[in-house]
């Protein structure tokens, strides 16, 4: 399974694809950040990150799409736009018929980190980690992406019952990955 973790943000939205492996291995396809400028308006900055959202999904044709659950924060105007660019994401998603999960950010940390409250330095060592990769991912919002990546392919709970893709309605792309991953069947069989 493909999973497309998005940490949403109205100025750096983290993104993250990850496979999932068998025995819960998991290996890193993309990571990286959609940006929006501060100096724009909320219109322009959030047609910004959905035109940046779009290109993900369709590069990298995710299974599942995981979202970061917006939560109550003491600052309005930075839920707002968190709230908004989780709308964004969940809606390019629907259009493409993949399923949207929901996971807060203590879910996402526990399965991790194991501890609900795990500070970013943490989850930065442990995503590095589980994925091995060479590096630290940065920034913060772009560690927090994998992770969710990783946290729906462990903890699948949060799926909000979004529509299957039809029959057939795989992009060119999908259908590479499809046989490509029928045809290792094959060869290992």
């Amino acid at each position: 399974m493909r999973v497309l973790g998005v940490d949403p943000g109205l100025t750096r939205c983290g993104l993250g694809v990850v496979d999932g492996l068998p025995g819960r291995g998991v290996r890193m396809v993309a990571v990286g950040v959609a940006r929006s400028s501060p100096d724009h308006e909320v219109d322009q900055r959030l047609l910004a990150i959905s035109l940046q959202l779009e290109e993900w999904l369709d590069e990298h044709a995710p299974d599942t799409v995981a979202v970061e659950r917006v939560f109550a924060q003491h600052n309005v105007s930075t839920v707002m736009g968190t709230a908004q660019v989780a709308g964004l994401a969940m809606l390019a998603a629907a259009r493409r018929r993949i399923p949207v999960a929901l996971h807060t950010p203590s879910e996402v940390k526990a399965a991790v980190t194991g501890n609900g409250r795990a500070d970013k330095p943490q989850v930065q060592v442990m995503v590095q980690r589980l994925l091995a990769l060479d590096e630290l991912p940065r920034p913060a919002d772009a560690a927090d992406a994998l992770a969710l990546a990783i946290c729906h392919l462990w903890r699948p709970a949060g799926a909000l019952g979004a529509p299957q893709r039809a029959p057939g309605s795989m992009t060119p792309a999908q259908r590479a990955w499809a046989a490509a991953e029928q045809a290792a069947r094959g060869a290992r069989a």
